[in-house]
């Protein structure tokens, strides 16, 4: 099992200097500094995280690649929204499941922000499709259901 030591120092105050230099010219300065310290590290933290995913399902992946991976893009859409800066201030990474192909996916996701750190699990905005075969198997299983809910585990989580 791969050890992941923690995210470095600069992982966040990575974020903090982008947070007060949100440009392209910024950013280009200190492209070497974010691959050190944000990518490298959650490519190691992705890394230390898929044997704990395989206890779970074979099915969910932990890919570290930086494109095309579990990790979220730096890069803002930023075609519908009125805030244009370029770069998001935090780092985010996705585990999905096979089936899936992008970040609608069943899965699990990890957030890290410089305020708040944050995970999840299920699936984020499921096609209609999905959800009434989500909503019908819930309601076709309300004794599975139930039981699911009143574990013991999901009651301390």
């Amino acid at each position: 099992m791969s050890q992941f030591p923690g995210f470095p120092k600069d992982f966040f105050t990575f974020f903090q200097d982008l947070d007060t230099n949100n440009n392209r010219p910024w950013f280009n300065d200190n492209k070497a500094r974010y691959f050190e310290s944000v990518v490298n590290p959650l490519s190691a933290f992705i890394v230390s995280i898929a044997p704990h995913l395989r206890k779970i399902s074979p099915y969910y992946r932990a890919d570290p690649k930086p494109h095309g991976g579990s990790m979220f893009r730096i890069y803002r859409d930023t075609r519908f929204s009125k805030d244009k800066t370029p770069y998001k201030t935090h780092a985010a990474c996705h585990f999905r499941h096979d089936a899936g192909k992008d970040a609608h996916a069943p899965g699990f996701y990890a957030h890290f922000d410089r305020d708040k750190l944050y995970f999840g699990g299920g699936i984020w905005h499921p096609p209609s499709s999905h959800l009434n075969t989500i909503r019908e198997t819930i309601a076709d299983s309300p004794a599975e259901w139930s039981k699911i809910l009143g574990a013991k585990a999901m009651r301390d989580r």
